[in-house]
């Protein structure tokens, strides 16, 4: 009888999804897609009005480098792609850092990514830019799908096929459960910075749509233009696989904190510099640089030259833009 029931069941790779999102989930995302990009387009006759002080740029820049940081050091290099180990500490805080740039819970962050590099700009992948085919109205509504669409109506990347160290992580399965929780404080911890600093309302509410609002929509623009924009656009001097177009988009460089230089990221993943030929600047790689020299990171997969060079591509086998 055991045997049988153990003969009967599934076997192969486990599916690529595991369901749609439900109704609350996505009320949440479009609350916190659509009011901080309203506040986006209201930051320049606000900023007129003269609604802005260096205290609110002061509060703006640290939260954005900290949910920035977290997100592309956090979530990307170190939980999805393993680029270097980290203390216990140092896991914990890029965990709920990365969380603060709202873009998800951290679980289910690293499985639509994984899913995106197995597939990347192939079918399967949750969200190429060339899914509508090459045509100007195809690559169109593949760049509108790529960069945001692709959040509504999704089918949920399988966590337990895409990120199954993760579930296993008792401190990662909390964080990812507190995920809501941090979102709130993500929103109204800029209020309260802001109102302790200037010991004001009017400090607190400025600092709400500045360093809440506006930061986190530009927060989720520029991440979510690696998606779109630097798998359309720019150059790819790497050669990756088949069917893969990432690209090097230098003018989204710093405020990606060098997750832009995204072509020698797909070319070679696991790397903890993005940024390696002369003159590309990778802000997260250095803040992983200095992990290292405080001991809370070792084993970082540093890119070798030999291994850059080998990856170099002929003109010949880089795709067109």
């Amino acid at each position: 009888m055991s045997t049988a029931l153990i003969d009967s069941r599934p076997t192969g790779p486990k599916p690529l999804t595991e369901g749609t999102q439900s109704r609350g989930i996505l009320i949440a995302l479009w609350a916190f897609v659509v009011i901080p990009f309203a506040a986006l387009i209201a930051a320049v006759p606000v900023a007129w009005g003269g609604w802005l002080s260096w205290v609110d740029v002061g509060v703006t820049a640290f939260w954005y480098v900290l949910a920035g940081l977290g997100i592309t050091v956090g979530y990307h290099r170190y939980f999805t792609h393993g680029s270097f180990k980290a203390k216990r500490w140092l896991r914990v805080a890029l965990a709920v850092s990365g969380s603060l740039a709202v873009q998800g819970d951290i679980i289910q962050w690293v499985a639509d990514h994984r899913r995106h590099h197995a597939f990347s700009d192939l079918e399967g992948d949750p969200h190429s830019p060339w899914r509508f085919g090459a045509s100007l109205g195809g690559l169109t509504k593949g760049l509108f799908h790529a960069h945001v669409g692709w959040l509504f109506g999704r089918e949920l990347s399988n966590r337990e096929r895409f990120a199954p160290d993760l579930l296993a992580d008792p401190d990662i399965r909390r964080i990812s459960k507190l995920f809501p929780l941090l979102a709130v404080t993500s929103v109204l911890g800029p209020a309260l910075m802001g109102g302790l600093l200037t010991w004001s309302w009017q400090g607190a509410l400025t600092a709400l749509f500045w360093a809440g609002l506006v930061r986190i929509s530009l927060l989720h623009h520029v991440t979510w233009s690696i998606n779109s924009v630097c798998h359309v656009y720019g150059e790819r001097p790497f050669m990756m696989r088949h069917g893969d177009r990432a690209a090097n988009f230098w003018p989204l460089a710093l405020v990606s904190f060098g997750e832009s230089w995204h072509n020698l990221h797909h070319a070679d993943p696991t790397s903890a510099r993005h940024g390696v030929l002369r003159g590309q600047i990778d802000i997260s790689a250095r803040v992983i640089w200095l992990f290292e020299k405080v001991g809370a990171a070792w084993d970082v997969r540093w890119p070798k030259p030999e291994r850059i060079a080998a990856k170099l591509a002929k003109p010949a086998d880089q795709p067109a833009t």
